[in-house]
């Protein structure tokens, strides 16, 4: 079971990689500022892309996808923490959110 954090824990980090595993279609409806995309179906092929050299908080929706994610990224010897509650929790929680795809 990998690490958990809240949103709002990520988001009172300075300077905190967020990798967001949700698909391009859920990044039309909001998305995080400077946050690192790659879908959870290809996250195999693209683990290259993932810093190894620091925490990396991964978020989905709700967080479902995301706790999959970081569990393999952890396999994977990778130093990572599932943001509980995903994005939406994020929203929620009243933090930044973008409209729209930047991927």
């Amino acid at each position: 079971m990998p690490q958990e954090a809240t949103p709002a824990e990520v988001h009172a980090l300075e300077g905190a990689h967020i990798l967001d595993v949700r698909e391009p279609h859920e990044l039309e409806q909001a998305r995080i500022d400077g946050a690192q995309h790659i879908p959870l179906g290809s996250l195999v092929e693209r683990l290259d892309e993932v810093p190894r050299d620091r925490p990396v908080y991964v978020m989905c929706h709700v967080g479902g996808r995301s706790a999959q994610a970081a569990a393999y990224l952890e396999s994977q010897g990778i130093d990572a923490v599932n943001v509980s509650g995903g994005i939406l929790a994020w929203y929620r929680a009243g933090l930044p959110v973008s409209p729209g795809a930047d991927a």
